[in-house]
Formats: structure tokens, sequence, C-alpha cells
């Protein structure tokens, strides 16, 4: 339903909103049909009563004394008795009342009997009485049926202010929860969001204070974690770097120095991917750039490295990106895509467009892809799925995982998805 939505303020308005006018509309129809209604129709009759009795009197009385009497119901009944030769011709009113009330004169005059419009707001009704063309009139503003209109109002009024009442307190809420969200999301990218109001209600100053406990500690225990894992990555430099030069120093044909040697190059790639990773989570400043100028400037360095990858044409993509985050990116699954997806020498091609809203880099390659049930789990550190864990088949399992934590610490979107005619399509939304 596009007209319902997302938001929890909003579906909680529309919610209450809805419920408020269903309560209204069965209130007032239970004030209408157990008050209102007998009460008008008990108006109705007493007025209709009054007229046809002012009628019988007015006939009855000698005609010297009728005067003094049309004089009597006018100051104290604010209603005109007069006789008539023939039926006037001004249009029927209606009212909220008129219907009962040419009801009740049906009943009481045995007779069809029609309120009409006269002058300065009074309605007429005719009909014969002994011999007598009678017309009775009264102000039509004192018999309307106020109770009505007064008791829509008052449970309108009451709807709106409980209603408007309910929103205020559900929109501090849903802000405090749009705060935690967006902090959220800053402690999702690596930073220290700003910190969430204290105040307040009991249960919201507790829930604001217990969050911001947590967003330090997230934010010490990732400190923590780079520091260590820079430090780790760093240390393991140098016991590498004796063991290199004693393995130099000793023959090469012997097999078991080779294969040291071969040890020692996955030591060294681990590391380095450890320290890309360190890297990755650490703050830089973004720069406006051209993004595609900056594609055509990798695609040309891993050319010269004897690499196949060419670069599309694409829109010009200014953006203001953190260029050294999304070089590591890029390379990392640009060098994913050359270990498993060349096939038949078809280059690895790179290209940024606009799609969806937002600019997307896009590493594209025609090999055999990944399937659908094992796009989320590539990401996880280690995570191969070619299982011989053999580095020169396999890789360190690094890469993909790397690129996913240096996205999410810049706030960028990864995805990995069917290319058209075969192969994987890898997207980084960067704006």
């Amino acid at each position: 339903m596009k007209w319902w939505p997302r938001s929890l303020f909003g579906r909680t308005a529309i919610t209450l909103g809805l419920a408020f006018l269903l309560l209204q509309i069965v209130a007032l129809l239970l004030v209408y049909f157990i008050v209102l209604a007998p009460l008008a129709q008990r108006s109705a009759d007493d007025l209709a009563a009054l007229i046809v009795l002012s009628v019988q009197t007015w006939v009855e009385l000698p005609p010297d004394t009728r005067p003094a009497f049309e004089h009597e119901m006018l100051t104290h009944h604010q209603m005109r008795i007069v006789e008539v030769a023939t039926r006037g011709r001004e249009p029927m009113v209606h009212f909220l009342n008129s219907n009962n009330i040419e009801a009740a004169l049906l009943t009481r005059a045995r007779q069809p009997v029609h309120l009409r419009l006269g002058k300065h707001g009074w309605v007429w009704a005719t009909f014969s009485l002994g011999g007598h063309l009678m017309r009775v009139g009264f102000e039509a503003r004192t018999y309307y049926l106020r109770a009505l209109l007064t008791a829509a109002g008052m449970i309108s009024m009451a709807a709106l202010l409980t209603w408007l009442t309910s929103l205020m307190l559900m929109r501090r809420i849903s802000m405090r929860l749009a705060q935690m969200g967006a902090a959220t999301v800053a402690i999702g990218q690596g930073a220290l969001p700003q910190p969430l109001p204290e105040d307040g209600e009991t249960e919201l100053a507790m829930l604001g204070g217990a969050f911001n406990r947590m967003a330090r500690e997230v934010q010490e225990l990732l400190a923590n974690r780079t520091t260590l894992l820079a430090g780790i990555s760093h240390d393991l430099r140098t016991p590498m770097a004796r063991m290199r030069l004693s393995l130099a120093l000793l023959p090469e044909n012997i097999p078991v120095v080779q294969q040291m040697e071969r040890d020692l190059e996955q030591m060294a790639a681990l590391v380095d991917g450890f320290l890309d990773m360190a890297r990755g989570m650490s703050h830089e400043v973004p720069m406006d750039v051209d993004v595609q100028g900056l594609l055509q400037q990798w695609a040309a360095d891993a050319q010269r490295g004897g690499a196949q990858v060419i670069c599309l044409s694409g829109d010009i993509c200014r953006q203001k990106v953190a260029v050294h985050a999304l070089q590591r990116v890029v390379m990392n699954l640009l060098e994913n895509a050359l270990r498993y997806g060349q096939q038949d020498g078809q280059p690895v091609e790179l290209v940024c467009v606009r799609q969806q809203g937002r600019w997307w880099v896009m590493v594209m390659d025609r090999g055999p892809g990944i399937p659908a049930a094992e796009r989320e789990a590539v990401f996880r550190p280690f995570y191969r799925l070619e299982p011989s864990r053999n580095q020169g088949t396999g890789g360190s399992g690094l890469g993909l995982a790397i690129a996913r934590q240096i996205a999410l610490a810049q706030g960028w979107e990864i995805r990995l998805e069917d290319r058209p005619g075969g192969g994987l399509l890898a997207m980084v939304g960067i704006g």
C-alpha cells in the first residue's frame, strides 16, 4: 500500500486517527439513537400538540377575544396564529427536526401538513380545523435540534485533543528511536556518534544512558581490536624478515627451503591483509575527485602489471570519497575477479555509473560467478569457495572481508550479483 507510511510515527498517527474516527462515529450513533432521537421526537410532538391545541382554542373562542389570545401566544410562546383564505405557496423548509414535526402534526391534525419558509426565519404550518383554514408560525431557530450538533462537536473535540496528545507523546518516542537508529549506523561505520539525551522520562533517560555507554564500549573495543591487529601484523614482519635472511643463506635446491619460502610468502600475504584491514578501519578525510578518472588510472596500472583489465567509458562521476579506502576496496574486488573471473582471455571491466539514485563502482568479470546462497558468506574472513585452502588456487580468504570492512567504515554498500551474459558483478555504492 503506497499510502501507508513506513515510519513508526506515521503509522501510529494513521492508526490512532482511524481508531478515534471510528470511536467518534460509534459514540455519535449511540447518542443519537439512545438520547437525541427520542428527545427530538418528544420535542416535535410537544410542538405539534401546542399548535393543534392553540388552533382549537382559537376556533372555540368568541371572535372579539381572539386578538387577545393571538397576542398572548405571540408574547409567551413566540407563536403566531392567523386565519387565511388560501394555503401559502412559500417553499417548503427542512431542518434537523422538521420531519418529526410534520409527522407529529399529521398524527394530531389528522391531515398532511407541510412546513413552509416565511420571512425573517419564521416557519408556517397550514391546516384546516373547525371549518377554518389556519396558519400557525414559529421561529425555526427555536426548535432547531442543536443537541446533535453540540454532542458531535464535543465528541469531535475530545477525540481531536486525545489524538493530538497521543501524537505528541509518540513523536517524542519516535524522535528518540530515530536518533538511536542514526547513532547505530554511525557505530556500524566505526564512528562515535553524538551522545543521546539522558533526560525526560525515566525509561527514555535510562535507554539513552545505556546506549551511550554501549557506544563508548564498542568504540573502545574497535580501537583496541584495530590496534591489536595492526600491532601483531607489524611485529610479525621482524621475525619473518630474519627467517627470509636465514633461508637466503641456504642452498636454493633443497626442497624444504623452497617450501619454507612459499610458506613465508603466504604469511606475508596474510600480514599485508591484516594491515589493510586495520588501515581500512581508520578515518580518512574524503576528497572531491573524478571517480571515473581514478578507475582509468587503476586499470592502466593493472595493465602495466600484466593483468587484463579495461575501464569502460562511463558518466562523469565527481564525488567526495576517501580515495585510499576506495582504492583498497576496488583493488581487492579486482584481485578477486582476476583470480576467479577470467575465462577465455576476456578482461575484467571497471566502470562508474549512476543507478537507483546513487553512484556505483562496478567490477565485472566473465567467470563462473558466486552462488546466491554463498554471496553473504564470502564476506566472512578466511571463508573460501575453494575448499583446498591452497593459496595459489583459493587465496587467503581475506580480500572480500577487507573490502566489506572498509566499505562499512566509509558508509558504502557492496553487492554481488549475477552479470547479464554470465559472470559476476561486484558493485560498490559510494554516493
